[in-house]
């Protein structure tokens, strides 16, 4: 009664259309400056870029171990 649909091109096309979703709600969340998603992702960046700047002074700084 039913034949066997091909799903592979479905499963495509739903792959898609979730990445897309995903890539809008982002765009969305980090445009509008009435949620706090932005706030938030901008303490983050800066929190990581302030470690990264510290361990690389750290390293600067630091002296070769003595043999």
């Amino acid at each position: 009664m039913f034949r066997k649909m091909k799903t592979k091109g479905q499963s495509t096309v739903e792959y898609i259309l979730l990445a897309t979703a995903v890539v809008a709600v982002l765009i969305l969340f980090t445009t509008n400056p009435n949620t706090g998603l932005r706030a938030k992702l901008n303490s983050t960046l800066t929190s990581a870029t302030d470690t990264i700047g510290d361990m690389g002074n750290r390293l600067k700084n630091s002296q070769a171990p003595t043999p």
